[in-house]
């Protein structure tokens, strides 16, 4: 039976963390302290749950907590070697566990099992930072809140930072919590509901100050030229600027992309402090772990031209990487880490919006999340005082923390689409659909493009939601739609690394009954479709820089000679070329052109649902939900062919296993000796 101190717990962190006014998602923790029978001795025991290390409140549920001996806890004040040694700690935490201890205590442990309160939590408000990193915020705290809350100066989360608290706590008996220099709040209760109404006090005073007190213009004037730019323009201008913004996030590592252009943001981009506040970067420790210490910025006005902002970019960058690597050589001792890259996580660009990166979606979009935090302490700050964030040498000691790396470590090895972004079309049902799922289910971001846009959005959802995979609607045939699909990819996750050109229809009919209406939207489709398609996306591979795939889903026909099936089999046989074409054409750009051919592809497979099945049952006169069956009987290894199979080929065509391959047509048919390649 679940204790009410965790239930309690649960709860009221659930409720602070859904609440992005409250804290940053995985930023912060909360505990209760409570008592249960030790099973060893059958005598009660003092805990501490506490949420562990990487977890969200929002969404923590109980394995999440760590849970810890409070006396064993407490007791490491008397082997504490001090500030200097105080990593140890951390270490140390792991003998206070109780039982298996539930998850991975965090440096934040401290803070809690110190503090002589039964309910804690530690929350990074945008508010609340605002007055944490503002040059007079002690001064603040005590204007804001009188002796209810407490200043304490900026302090690196750990063993000390508790005692400091401990001791603050323990002189201010009326204090109901305190205004972490730099970094946040923390607040305390006898009860679940009291430690809440506290936390949510000192949030919603803070930023009731804030509003009544704040200046109207805390980024300065807006520029001219600098404003946000129609939206259409926008986001136009966004996707013309997102691969090249991604080769310049991803010189050292490939990364994704997120893109923003949320009113906060554009009016950031507008004022006219927006250098120098760029360039003091940001302070809460969760900010600057994710987005670095400060983001490129793109100094050109809204309208500038593509080809002046390339240019221009490739100037900043050079000029980014060279300051990031002169940060690391200021602070690095001979025991730091490696340095992890030197590209931007954020780039900027005015009247257009935020591009933020990361090892997959979900983190550059938490990144982009957590520079809008910044972007709003900035404003709290500055409207009532001048923002004023913890020095380069103290951001330099966390982002390159011991513990830090050690928590790098120990994430799972990346899968083998890692970082890299699909676009399938027809991929709503069927081949398609089996091939954007095997790509999602090995890292890859997939857009799922389909005639039926209701569908395709289905499908994306059954793959995890937009983190995962977006829906579009695509007619191949239609270069606009086409250059919208593309442009989707560019927006939603930051470029394109990889296409399956696998859209169709099928038309089995022998040449005196083929119409003309029918050969050319069989060639409209696969022929020109597949032409459009890659053109759009070499063009963006080009402009990125980091090579890619395309890959077309051609078919055994494309060399077989069929009975009954002109069109299809002349449109197959023209995708079969562009493969070769292509392969030869984009190889000094680093574009792997490969094919698959598969066959009898029946199961689940759209054209054969939609009467292409019927045809060929006709042609070869067995019934139709037997053709399947037929087709494997006619192959050398007697196996039915499925979508999955054809998924394996293109998930392994595309991983860096054939990294040296291009031009290759891969049969998917089990074996049909006349439709060898020669």
């Amino acid at each position: 039976m679940t204790n009410q101190a965790v239930t309690d717990l649960l709860a009221r962190s659930n409720r602070l963390g859904s609440d992005p006014r409250n804290t940053n998602y995985a930023g912060g923790n909360a505990s209760a302290k409570g008592t249960e029978t030790d099973p060893a001795t059958g005598a009660d025991v003092e805990l501490m749950w506490v949420k562990g290390s990487g977890g969200d409140l929002g969404t923590l549920t109980e394995p999440g907590l760590a849970v810890l001996r409070l006396d064993r806890l407490r007791a490491l004040t008397g082997v504490y070697p001090g500030v200097e040694r105080e990593d140890e700690m951390v270490a140390a935490f792991d003998y206070c566990l109780h039982g298996r201890g539930g998850a991975a205590p965090s440096i934040d442990t401290a803070m809690h099992g110190l503090v002589d309160a039964a309910h804690v939590d530690h929350l990074h408000p945008d508010a609340g930072i605002a007055i944490a990193t503002a040059a007079d915020g002690e001064r603040l705290t005590a204007e804001i809140f009188g002796d209810k809350v407490a200043w304490v100066p900026w302090r690196r989360p750990g063993f000390q930072l508790g005692l400091d608290i401990a001791k603050i706590k323990s002189e201010n008996p009326q204090a109901v919590g305190v205004i972490l220099g730099g970094h946040g709040i923390t607040a305390w209760g006898d009860t679940s509901a009291e430690a809440e109404a506290n936390s949510l006090w000192i949030i919603r005073t803070a930023q009731a100050y804030l509003d009544e007190n704040g200046s109207d213009q805390p980024f300065g004037a807006p520029r001219d030229g600098f404003g946000a730019l129609p939206e259409d323009r926008r986001r136009a201008k966004a996707a013309a600027l997102a691969p090249h913004l991604r080769a310049v996030a991803s010189a050292d590592r490939r990364m994704v992309g997120h893109f923003t252009d949320s009113p906060e943001v554009l009016d950031f981009l507008a004022g006219e402090k927006l250098g120098a506040l760029a360039e003091l970067g940001t302070s809460c420790p969760d900010h600057f772990l994710r987005t670095k210490i400060k983001p490129l910025v793109l100094d050109l006005p809204a309208d500038a031209p593509i080809e002046e902002c390339v240019a221009r970019l490739a100037e900043l960058h050079e000029a980014y990487r060279a300051d990031y690597r002169a940060y690391y050589e200021r602070h690095a001792t001979a025991d730091s880490p490696a340095m992890r890259g030197a590209d931007p996580a954020i780039i900027l660009v005015p009247g257009v919006g935020m591009f933020s990166y990361g090892k997959d979606k979900q983190t550059a979009r938490v990144a982009g999340e957590f520079y809008v935090n910044a972007i709003n302490v900035m404003r709290g700050a500055e409207s009532v005082s001048t923002y004023a964030p913890i020095d380069e040498a103290e951001k330099f000691r966390i982002e390159y923390w011991a513990l830090e790396e050690a928590k790098l470590a120990r994430m799972p090895k990346p899968r083998s689409h890692a970082g890299r972004i699909a676009l399938v079309t027809g991929a709503a049902s069927g081949i398609g659909k089996a091939i954007a799922a095997r790509l999602a289910a090995e890292g890859a971001c997939v857009v799922i493009a389909d005639l039926d846009p209701a569908q395709a959005r289905e499908a994306a959802a059954e793959l995890g939601g937009p983190d995962t995979a977006v829906g579009v609607a695509a007619d191949v045939a239609d270069a606009e739609a086409v250059r919208a699909a593309v442009n989707t990819a560019l927006l939603a996750f930051g470029g394109l690394d990889l296409v399956i050109n696998n859209a169709g229809l099928s038309i089995s009919k022998p040449l005196l009954e083929t119409t003309e209406s029918d050969w050319d939207i069989q060639h409209e489709v696969m022929a020109k479709g597949a032409f459009l398609v890659s053109q759009a996306a070499a063009r963006a591979m080009i402009e990125q820089r980091l090579g890619g795939d395309l890959v077309y889903i051609s078919s055994k026909n494309s060399v077989f000679a069929g009975p009954n099936n002109i069109a299809y089999s002349a449109v197959k046989a023209d995708q079969a070329h562009q493969v070769r074409l292509l392969a030869a054409e984009l190889g000094e750009h680093g574009i792997r052109v490969n094919g698959i051919n598969p066959d009898g592809v029946v199961r689940g497979s759209g054209i054969f649902a939609g009467g292409w099945g019927a045809q060929r049952a006709a042609v070869y006169g067995v019934p139709e939900d037997e053709l399947g069956a037929f087709y494997a009987q006619r192959t050398l290894l007697k196996r039915e062919v499925l979508p999955e199979h054809v998924a394996n080929a293109a998930a392994a065509l595309t991983s860096d296993e054939f990294s040296h391959t291009t031009g290759l047509h891969v049969p998917v048919d089990a074996g049909v000796a006349a439709a060898f390649l020669r």
